[in-house]
């Protein structure tokens, strides 16, 4: 059971669920005009320009920060030109954005943080900041070898979505849940800075975690219920109703279309027990039966991922082959073999009568 039990300065609230007690730090305790006097005139440097980099800078962008990107040569550099950043003025090369930076944003892929941090590490001096939106390269460090100077703050900001809904909610001035963490605090301000930050890209509720368990819940939970186990069951049920004779249209239907646009946002607007409450008792009773079911024989297999991914198997196993000059072949037949689904292909189909 949840329930809130007091508020904090009458903003923040704590909820009881079950023994823990778990403060929610709220947007309204930090407007925008406090978040923008705790940064100050900071020059806010963001390192990449992937999902979460662009709408991170983006949304700081809009919101009249001294905001400056520092990118490789490629696609997202000039991806960035067409966005309005402009060479020389707020677009640099990693390097000289670091170097010129009051608050880093290390928001490159997990493997360009690795690829990246020698190049960067001279130009953390002192009384910087370093943020990250995900624990993968100071939890892993062993592995990483991202391991900052002591002579910095080293926060993190992880918004619990993809990058594109961050500027899609922020645009649409509706907010996002997010989770941060004080992993190095040599200024004695490194809090502050961090809560002011993850308001400032547009974050609605903001709960605290560590790098740690960020990274251990954030593998688990891809490799798990956000997208491997539902590609997985997904592909299951459709072979099994294919095999058994029904048409691609009722096998797709059944399994991913009314998933999708029918239930899921049920789910997510009222609940589960809404939705069990409000179906057929046929589907009801169906459910009730075969949930812990499916649960018992999913625990096992969670349980031993997040082993996989706590001893650094799962980290060894990635770097390893982003290391291997064939990876991007390998991947690609991989991610070929989803499209070439029959399942996926029948979903472009009915895509199109919408």
């Amino acid at each position: 059971m949840v329930r809130i039990i007091n508020t904090i300065n009458k903003r923040n609230i704590s909820l009881k669920i079950g023994n823990t007690i778990e403060s929610i730090i709220q947007q309204k305790s930090y407007p925008l005009k406090l978040c923008k006097s705790i940064i100050n005139n900071n020059i806010i440097s963001v390192i990449g320009y992937g999902a979460q980099g662009k709408s991170q800078a983006l949304n700081l962008r809009d919101n009249g920060y001294n905001v400056i990107l520092g990118l490789r040569d490629g696609y997202s550099y000039q991806e960035a030109l067409n966005d309005g950043w402009k060479e020389r003025h707020n677009l640099f090369c990693i390097e000289e954005a670091v170097e010129k930076g009051n608050i880093i944003k290390y928001l490159l892929s997990d493997i360009g943080q690795i690829k990246q941090w020698d190049n960067i590490y001279s130009y953390l001096t002192m009384d910087k900041t370093l943020y990250f939106s995900h624990g993968f390269g100071i939890t892993f460090s062993s592995q990483t070898k991202i391991v900052p100077p002591d002579h910095i703050d080293v926060i993190m900001v992880s918004p619990k979505g993809a990058g594109t809904t961050v500027r899609e909610k922020f645009l649409n001035n509706e907010g996002f849940n997010a989770s941060y963490s004080i992993h190095q605090d040599y200024s004695g301000l490194a809090k502050e800075k961090c809560l002011a930050l993850a308001f400032s890209i547009g974050c609605k509720n903001l709960f605290e975690t560590t790098f740690k368990k960020e990274v251990y819940s954030d593998l688990v939970g891809e490799r798990c219920v956000l997208m491997g186990m539902i590609q997985g069951a997904f592909s299951a049920q459709y072979s099994v109703l294919r095999e058994k004779g029904h048409s691609p249209a009722e096998a797709y239907n059944e399994t991913v279309e009314e998933a999708l646009i029918s239930l899921y946002p049920l789910i997510k607007e009222n609940g589960m027990e809404w939705l069990y409450t409000n179906c057929s008792t046929t589907a009801q009773r169906g459910a009730l039966d075969w949930a812990p079911i499916f649960e018992k024989a999913l625990k096992p297999i969670i349980q031993d991922c997040y082993a996989k991914v706590e001893n650094g198997y799962e980290v060894a196993k990635l770097i390893n082959m982003n290391n291997d000059p064939s990876y991007n072949n390998i991947l690609n037949k991989q991610l070929s073999l989803i499209k070439k689904q029959e399942l996926w292909r029948v979903a472009n189909e009915f895509k199109k009568l919408r």
